[in-house]
């Protein structure tokens, strides 16, 4: 009898764990960040000139910046450190925050290992990761295109370029050894990582300092593509 008491009252337990977590995701989509939004002038008048794409698959998000003057500019250093972005054939300039062991040591689903994993799950470094990539086409659903006045979009190239940690001011160095194949690099990135305020989140808040509202919380990939649906009016 005790045992089987024992067993209830850990399913009631998980069970609890399981309503909050879900209530919390749920309002955390509804509810937008920031709680009041006003076009400003400048969105009004300038919106539509830049495009940037949030890539997402079901874990993690991207945001692809296009591989114009002012992008090669911002991120030279990823260039001199060895991935040169101007590279012919290269549109998109691919960059993502998140652990740094899950990240790095996960390439591919195959290479699930539980190290990383409970990194990721309780605390991990954090890594910036760059890929340079060719034409993408904004129709596939993995897909969303996000169009910024030309403010709101060096507001965003700013907010992505200090997401890379410096030494005393210096340019950031990338990892040794660490990439996929020869059209990527990692970088240390400022903050620490985990779960509830991983890859998602970044990206959402890159996007709301360029005036893009978001869910208060928004730690999938879907949580987060469903409150820009919800918050932003066409």
């Amino acid at each position: 009898m005790r045992l089987a008491r024992i067993f209830r009252n850990a399913f009631l337990c998980l069970l609890l764990v399981v309503i909050a977590v879900t209530v919390a995701i749920g309002l955390g989509t509804l509810v937008p960040r920031p709680l009041s939004f006003s076009p400003s002038a400048d969105e009004q008048g300038e919106a539509g000139k830049r495009s940037i794409l949030v890539l997402s698959n079901p874990i993690h998000t991207d945001i692809a910046l296009p591989a114009d003057p002012d992008v090669l500019e911002a991120l030279s250093f990823v260039s001199s450190q060895g991935l040169a972005l101007n590279h012919p054939g290269v549109f998109w300039i691919i960059v993502g925050w998140g652990s740094r062991s899950f990240y790095i040591e996960t390439p591919t689903w195959s290479e699930l290992k539980p190290g990383p994993v409970i990194d990721a799950l309780t605390w991990d470094r954090s890594v910036m990761h760059v890929r340079r990539a060719g034409q993408i086409s904004p129709s596939l659903p993995s897909v969303r295109e996000v169009e910024l006045s030309e403010t709101e979009f060096g507001g965003l190239l700013r907010d992505i370029r200090s997401s890379f940690q410096t030494d005393k001011g210096e340019q950031p160095s990338a990892i040794s050894g660490a990439a996929y194949d020869a059209h990527d690099i990692f970088f240390p990135a400022n903050g620490g990582f985990n779960a509830l305020l991983g890859c998602n989140t970044w990206t959402a808040r890159m996007l709301r300092q360029a005036g893009i509202r978001t869910g208060f919380w928004t730690p999938l990939p879907f949580t987060l593509n469903l409150s820009l649906d919800l918050h932003n009016a066409d």
